[in-house]
């Protein structure tokens, strides 16, 4: 049996400071000047991406698309905030009997955060953004201030970014 030591070894996967682990895999050397931005910036960036079960990626936004790809271990529960402040939930997996689908869309200025299905074992994914990844165009949340934006959705704001998670926030 596989386990998340031997992905995380192999594919050289380090901390992420939302959750789990991460590695780019992917920059493309095509650049592009954004307008609103006026700033050069990659077409597209990858990186694999890994959750422990217990761990969770931690509720944070970009500014561009981001869609996952399942590749191994359980099914990934996306868990999201749309602008509006409407809260919903995709799987990410390949069982597609239990409605998961092994691409996921993240649409822009979606606050997103996930977590494996499984009480044990991992879940290993890639995501893409377009245009590549840029610490410009990521926000990261504590847990008090969307309490204080979405009191209705608590509960899950709690649990993937209540404190003591496993990220370096």
């Amino acid at each position: 049996m596989l386990l998340a030591e031997h992905f995380i070894k192999n594919l050289n996967l380090e901390k992420h400071i939302e959750g789990g682990y991460f590695r780019e895999i992917f920059r493309s050397n095509k650049t592009f000047t954004i307008d609103e931005l006026h700033d050069e910036r990659s077409l597209a960036s990858t990186i694999y991406f890994l959750l422990k079960s217990g761990e969770f990626s931690k509720f944070h936004r970009l500014k561009f698309d981001e869609i996952w790809f399942f590749h191994f271990g359980c099914p990934i529960i996306i868990h999201k905030i749309d602008e509006d402040g409407n809260y919903s939930t995709e799987i990410l997996g390949i069982n597609f009997a239990n409605n998961e689908n092994p691409q996921i869309l993240i649409p822009a200025n979606t606050i997103f955060g996930a977590e494996p299905s499984c009480e044990s074992g991992f879940s290993l994914v890639s995501c893409m953004v377009s245009p590549g990844f840029d610490f410009r165009d990521f926000e990261i949340f504590d847990e008090k201030s969307l309490q204080n934006q979405f009191p209705e959705h608590s509960e899950i704001i709690h649990k993937l970014n209540g404190k003591n998670r496993n990220s370096r926030l």
